[in-house]
């Protein structure tokens, strides 16, 4: 599951971004990737492991839920979200 956001910019400055990526491992547990920064500028990447899909499914939607709130746009969906 993937899902791009992406904040309208102010003045002259680059469009920020969040991406939010959940990827399954190989022992059942769900890791869920959050990339966040300027287009065409630096990002961070943090990392969060969760030990089943479901509980990263919810952490992903809370994430999600958060950006949204903050004025960031829904720009793509890849996977269950595309759906919904």
């Amino acid at each position: 599951m993937r899902l791009l956001m992406q904040q309208r910019p102010e003045g002259n400055e680059a469009p920020r971004f969040v991406q939010l990526m959940l990827q399954p491992d190989l022992l059942g547990g769900c890791t869920l990737v959050r990339e966040a920064g300027q287009i065409g500028g630096r990002s961070t990447v943090r990392r969060e492991q969760f030990m089943d899909r479901e509980s990263a499914v919810r952490a992903l939607e809370q994430a999600r839920d958060q950006h949204l709130k903050r004025g960031f746009q829904l720009m793509f969906a890849q996977g269950e979200e595309a759906r919904r």
